[in-house]
């Protein structure tokens, strides 16, 4: 690599500070970016749209003074617009949209002084956890090509895991920032229900299931990210509380003596992989020698009832957005629109009624009662991220036959999608591998509103077990 070689030694903050101090201009380190998507893209598939020229006159014009300024950053492809881009959603339906404006979230992040070069691969409407749009292709591994970095925000963690940026935008409505970060070792947080905003074209994304931040190598990136976007817009339907301080301030902050719950069994009685396990068992070892205390325990949740109610809540979503695509395109939906597994679900959301749908939101707020109260008495519950490590290419393949494929994404992520139905945050952190060298990631859950104990624990964890400098074989 020629230029600004030292690029990748530096977290976001850090490569914003060298620009604030005059060390190294915005545009070296974007053409660094540039240098390294070029040269690692084509062997990953993580970036399915280039925005240099883009990205390289926002530099020439001028940025913002903010906290991330000059630092190079990308879109997931996925329902975050930005003005004169495509947003495929990862779906030949909308392989030709372009926005004509910019998502809430996108100004934001611009506004923050990020300069945005790219966009990230999605799984059709980010309904896998692989990312292998039939419209883009697979997206792998940097840990081993072979296997899948993830989903559905997998083009974005591939693209941090293999150096080209420092941090990506992600969003999670099943798992889909946790994931990929524990398949890639990195750092993803999953924060409280709109905690970020979703306009200005919707104002929850999955019934409030699903929301947007980022995948990270540090800790304290992910903290400035949230301070950089978080917070109501105008006319969002609610928010979340607002935090005592700048989730910046919580890193590095003592957590306390915490009162950790772990749980290894997955709530719906699906299998573990013995090294999944083992990550959870070595971290609680780790945060009993931090001075927590780990109480082994599990929860009492309707299973049965959660999927079902995520199934008609994600069905419905997806026969919306087809409806809408087509409506726009003047025609009506064709069945090869769509992959085999998205167009399944969204024709049998038609069957789905308003009493259903009633029911479905009934089953979310009810568990995040029952979570609300579990957390009364623990401080953090600690479990693996996944039940396998990352999973060989085409293991979850949406062209298949797709009867089964939901209840087929249920056996493989028994812990994600719990927080996503209660609203409350989450996060993985990248503290195990495999013995042929696969990150594994440990999830840590909190109760609704409290990132700011998240981040705490989790940058003490950072301390404690430095993540930074494990990378990925060059590719």
């Amino acid at each position: 690599m020629s230029g600004f070689q030292e690029y990748e030694n530096y977290d976001a903050l850090g490569l914003a500070d060298l620009i604030r101090r005059g060390e190294v201009s915005a545009g070296e380190v974007l053409e660094a970016a540039i240098e390294r998507v070029d040269a690692r893209n084509p062997a990953l598939n993580a970036v399915v749209h280039k925005m240099h020229d883009t990205a390289r006159a926002g530099i020439a014009a001028g940025l913002p003074a903010g906290p991330l300024s000059g630092v190079p950053y990308m879109l997931k492809d996925l329902y975050v617009l930005f003005a004169g881009a495509p947003t495929t959603n990862g779906s030949r339906l909308y392989a030709d949209f372009v926005a004509d404006h910019d998502s809430t979230l996108t100004e934001r992040l611009r506004a923050a002084g990020l300069v945005i070069m790219g966009k990230t691969n999605s799984p059709e409407f980010g309904y896998n956890f692989f990312t292998e749009p039939v419209l883009h292709g697979a997206t792998r591994n940097p840990w081993n090509t072979d296997h899948s970095p993830g989903g559905s925000s997998g083009g974005a963690a591939a693209a941090v895991a293999a150096g080209m940026l420092p941090a990506a935008h992600a969003t999670d409505g099943g798992g889909s920032i946790r994931i990929p970060a524990a398949n890639c070792g990195l750092f993803g947080l999953k924060p409280t229900r709109a905690r970020n905003p979703s306009g200005p074209d919707v104002g929850e994304g999955w019934s409030g299931m699903g929301v947007g931040h980022a995948v990270t190598r540090s800790v304290r990136d992910s903290a400035a990210l949230l301070d950089a976007t978080h917070g109501p817009a105008p006319g969002d339907p609610y928010c979340a509380p607002p935090p005592a301080r700048p989730f910046s301030d919580e890193v590095g902050a003592d957590p306390g003596r915490l009162r950790i719950a772990l749980m290894t069994a997955a709530p719906g009685g699906q299998d573990v992989d013995p090294a999944c396990v083992r990550g959870a068992e070595a971290t609680a070892a780790l945060c009993e020698d931090l001075g927590h205390h780990v109480e082994p325990t599990g929860i009492d949740v309707d299973i049965p009832a959660i999927h079902e109610a995520v199934k008609v809540i994600i069905g419905g979503n997806m026969r919306h957005v087809i409806d809408l695509r087509c409506a726009a395109l003047g025609r009506a939906p064709r069945e090869g629109d769509v992959e085999h597994a998205t167009w399944y679900l969204a024709e049998e959301a038609r069957g789905f009624g308003a009493a259903d749908y009633a029911r479905a939101i009934q089953v979310l707020h009810a568990t995040g009662r029952y979570m609300a109260g579990f957390f009364a008495n623990y401080d953090l519950l600690l479990s693996p991220t996944l039940a396998d490590p990352p999973l060989p290419l085409g293991t979850v393949d949406m062209m298949a036959p797709p009867e089964g494929y939901f209840d087929a994404l249920f056996r493989r992520l028994p812990f994600t999608p719990l927080f996503n139905v209660t609203g409350q945050p989450a996060c993985s952190l990248p503290l195990h591998w495999t013995d042929d060298g696969l990150p594994v990631g440990v999830q840590f859950g909190a109760d609704f509103g409290n990132e700011a104990l998240l981040l705490r624990v989790a940058s003490q964890i950072e301390q404690a077990r430095p993540w930074f400098d494990r990378r990925p074989p060059p590719i």
